[in-house]
């Protein structure tokens, strides 16, 4: 039953380096920010405004796993739209217990924005995976043009920009590192350097949290 809580900004690398950590622990993967990703979708496709909390709450309650599957959800539409209605504190009262019934059922490797500071405040392991403004839009952008959807860097450091300081600011568990989160910085690392200073991490806090036990019995 470890809980590892892995939050940050977009593009800065957690989703990749949750889901090798999950598979070098053998432990369940969940990529939070599809759930709101999958809400922004279904306002969208009905036509509804992501900034309206009722038709956000309603989109997010009714949500499946079939719609956190689809292949849609990383367009910019959507993207902008997830950050608003992640915004909203109803539709994460909505998605909160998803998120820990997943965790508590057999330990979990979790990535979004407030896993360690409210999801999982308890977990085993809190990381907080950051990069600059630019790296972050050229990895974004990159992401774009491979998926056909051509777009400048400038206008993606605009909307990275944009989003980070929507998510520090909302007042629904603002992007902010727990306290006791240890701090991954990818700017000048690359996924396999970012994967082995987490695990180099990861076995730290694992030999410190043994020594505690043997000290307890």
């Amino acid at each position: 039953m470890i809980i590892i809580a892995i939050d940050g900004p977009a593009a800065a690398g957690k989703g990749t380096l949750a889901r090798r950590l999950a598979a070098a622990l053998n432990l369940p993967y969940l990529d939070t920010g599809l759930l709101y990703r999958a809400t922004a979708k279904r306002v969208l496709e009905a036509g509804g405004d992501p900034a309206n909390a009722e038709a956000a709450m309603n989109a997010a309650r009714a949500l499946t796993e079939a719609d956190t599957t689809r292949p849609d959800l990383r367009d910019a539409a959507t993207s902008k739209a997830a950050s608003q209605v992640a915004s909203i504190p109803s539709v994460r009262a909505a998605l909160l217990d998803y998120q820990r019934e997943f965790g508590n059922a057999y330990g979990a490797v979790l990535d979004g924005r407030d896993i360690g500071t409210v999801i999982f405040p308890h977990a085993d392991v809190k990381l907080f995976v950051t990069a600059s403004v630019e790296a972050r839009a050229k990895r974004r952008q990159a992401e774009f043009v491979a998926r056909g959807e051509p777009v400048s860097l400038a206008a993606v450091i605009a909307d990275v920009a944009a989003r980070d300081e929507a998510d520090r600011t909302r007042t629904a568990a603002p992007l902010i590192p727990a306290e006791d989160a240890i701090l991954i910085d990818t700017t000048t690392l690359n996924a396999d350097e970012a994967f082995a200073h987490a695990m180099a991490e990861i076995e730290n806090k694992a030999a410190i949290l043994e020594r505690m036990a043997a000290l307890k019995d």
